[in-house]
């Protein structure tokens, strides 16, 4: 099913605010943590020869008689990066009970830009599989998002998620502290997303894993026929008793897994079902 853009109007019930530090170059509303001419006063030092004498305070110096500078923090536009897997195992589920989870994932990263476009700030949005590629147009508006519904809309997933490659090559890209949404099932080589989500550590993470309920506890039993989507290899088998049970338990560990490596990389990690309301879904990986 398309995703319809009626959904975003919802979304004003959100406060839109993401209190991050940024140090991106354009001037705006969030507070960097370098400290340089801006808006808020953060301090004094020392005057030293070669400091700007216009950021003398020289009511302190009347009290004092000593040279003190002013500080101030500057205060930055915050810069949100956006990234969705389109590989082919993101091309599960359907509009009929189980939401399709690459619409589901596209949805969740639709709300992030919009309400980041609320506040006036900046954000990138991007697919990935074994490279990233930019689909957004810099503009970072409302409009802006309502023309990514379409473009989401037009993309089939396929392929296999690249996971060191893609995120490797797209943190070397960011120029400045930023947050960085990471929207995918995880479903591939796990060491390379370590690695991938290592190189993008240096700002604030957010790994989103939306799996189908179907995947994590399926309804099937008997004879049945499963088939990978990036392979397209199907394997026929009773499923059952056992073997459900043990399926239950890697899937179990695959979640811990993911969990696990994330925190030992300071990363947020939100685990999200497909069949839960979408909003109560944002809300929790928005609010964390």
């Amino acid at each position: 099913m398309p995703i319809d853009p009626g959904f975003l109007d919802e979304l004003d019930r959100f406060e839109a605010s993401l209190n991050q530090q940024s140090t991106a170059i354009k001037q705006g509303e969030q507070e960097s943590p370098s400290v340089g001419e801006g808006l808020t006063f953060s301090d004094y030092r020392r005057y030293s020869p070669g400091d700007d004498t216009r950021l003398i305070d020289w009511r302190l110096y009347a009290r004092t008689e000593e040279f003190f500078i002013k500080q101030f923090e500057e205060e930055r536009n915050l810069t949100v990066h956006i990234l969705l897997d389109a590989s082919a195992s993101m091309d599960f589920g359907d509009g009929d009970g189980d939401e399709h989870k690459f619409e589901f994932g596209a949805k969740l990263g639709l709300g992030y830009a919009y309400l980041t476009a609320e506040e006036h700030d900046d954000f990138q949005f991007s697919l990935f599989r074994d490279r990233t590629e930019r689909i957004d147009t810099g503009k970072s508006t409302r409009g802006e998002v309502l023309a990514l519904v379409d473009r989401l809309n037009e993309t089939t997933p396929d392929g296999t998620a690249d996971f060191r490659t893609a995120l490797e090559e797209y943190a070397a890209a960011i120029r400045s502290r930023s947050l960085v949404i990471v929207i995918t099932d995880c479903i591939g080589d796990l060491d390379g997303l370590e690695t991938g989500l290592a190189s993008l550590a240096r700002n604030e993470v957010v790994l989103v894993q939306p799996l189908s309920p179907d995947e994590l506890d399926p309804s099937v039993g008997g004879d049945t026929i499963f088939e990978d989507l990036e392979s397209d290899l199907t394997r026929r088998t009773y499923f059952g008793g056992r073997l459900a049970e043990r399926y239950r338990s890697r899937v179990d560990a695959f979640v811990d897994d993911v969990s696990d490596r994330t925190q030992d990389l300071g990363i947020t990690h939100e685990l999200v079902a497909t069949d839960e309301d979408f909003f109560d879904a944002f809300s929790s990986v928005w609010i964390g």
